[in-house]
């Protein structure tokens, strides 16, 4: 059963909060310590304390730092070489770390103009946010790798004094970070922080929910106290809701660009991988272009392997989805004779009254063959076979 993680950020994200969230699931904070020890990061420890906020308990997290080593600056190559050397640190714990400080390096970098090799961190190389982003790392590892949404972050307003000097809130980085994803102006001070939003960016589906079923709520406090909302970021962990992923769906794609036989194809891929159903309709596009929607009808269970067959072999950049509901006839199949051979015939039929019937083409051509005769008269001859009007 998939498992789900919906991170809701209330009060905004940083990294402390992921953490603080992942321990109020029931996350031992020795698991998450002992997986960072082979950092190469000394003088450090996570001290975790249950907080209110609003009147909502939860669990407050401070990396606690010799004050020598709390902000070293660091180069991306330092920051790698140091997650890749850490023999604790579960394989796909390392990428996603990796991939967290990618995305701040080259929002960084883009920000001031210059080549990520020459970004060096200020505030997001310190110990404190190598723990922070590592550990939402881990931390996923310890859940369970959960597929991860989140709802759209708030990014607050005002000013903040960083290594930079006083910068605008959201602070440049963080904003180029949650470019192309749904965010929330709203709030006063820093929200979200460049490593919340990093940590959204890579390691979330930012947007809305699935339906899934809640097992556990966890909150993780912030330190601020703000006057306006809760400092918290809720996250709750939870399986995929069976009842919907196993409905039907139907997934559907605007292509512009697709030749006849790609579309043939197509189809046929759709029906190969388990489809129920493939279609095509003509239908005109932007800029008054002519273009085709491919359609597909799928099984829960199937739409994943649709989406991903139909993103690789089509020429579309994207797909979209709904739920559908349906009514559908009974079905069973008879054989009838007719005066050139037996045919198979499909019924549906509903309460046990036969409302549709269709003889099996591949049985009336092959009858019709054989006997010379028009195919439709073997079509005919099947129904008043069956007792239908010809």
């Amino acid at each position: 059963m998939r498992r789900i993680l919906y991170l809701e950020p209330v009060g905004g994200i940083a990294g402390d909060m992921f953490l603080a969230a992942g321990i109020d699931l029931g996350l031992a904070p020795e698991a998450i310590e002992a997986a960072l020890r082979g950092l190469n990061v000394p003088g450090w420890k996570l001290a975790v304390s249950r907080a209110v906020r609003h009147a909502i308990s939860g669990t407050h997290l401070d990396v606690v730092l010799d004050v020598r080593e709390a902000h070293p600056h660091r180069a991306y190559a330092d920051i790698r070489r140091l997650i890749d050397s850490a023999t604790t640190l579960p394989a796909r714990a390392k990428e996603r770390a990796l991939a967290v400080f990618r995305a701040i390096g080259e929002a960084e970098a883009k920000v001031h103009g210059v080549s990520i090799d020459d970004i060096h961190f200020h505030e997001v190389g310190a110990v404190d946010s190598i723990v922070d982003i590592c550990g939402a790392a881990v931390v996923l590892e310890l859940l369970g790798d959960p597929e991860v949404h989140a709802a759209p972050p708030p990014l607050g307003s005002g000013t903040i004094r960083v290594a930079h000097g006083a910068m605008p809130i959201p602070v440049p980085a963080t904003l180029e970070l949650l470019r192309d994803v749904p965010v929330r102006f709203e709030g006063v001070g820093e929200l979200t922080t460049p490593t919340g939003a990093a940590l959204l960016k890579v390691l979330t589906k930012i947007g809305h929910p699935p339906d899934f079923i809640v097992e556990k709520v966890g909150y993780g406090v912030g330190t601020k106290d703000f006057r306006d909302r809760p400092n918290v970021l809720r996250a709750s962990l939870g399986r995929m809701d069976a009842s919907r992923s196993e409905g039907l769906w139907v997934v559907e794609a605007n292509l512009d660009d697709a030749t006849p036989q790609l579309l043939g194809h197509l189809v046929e891929r759709m029906l190969s991988v388990g489809a129920l159903d493939a279609w095509v309709t003509p239908v005109v596009m932007k800029k008054s272009r002519p273009g085709h929607l491919l359609g597909v009808l799928s099984e829960g269970g199937l739409r994943d392997t649709v989406v991903d067959t139909l993103l690789r072999e089509s020429t579309s950049l994207g797909v979209r989805y709904h739920r559908v509901e349906r009514q559908a006839l009974e079905r069973d199949w008879v054989e009838v004779e007719t005066p050139w051979g037996r045919v198979r015939v499909k019924r549906g039929l509903r309460n046990g009254a036969v409302l549709n019937a269709h003889p099996e083409f591949e049985d009336c051509r092959r009858v019709a063959e054989a006997a010379q005769v028009p195919v439709k008269q073997v079509v005919a001859a099947a129904l008043v076979a069956l007792g239908l009007p010809g």
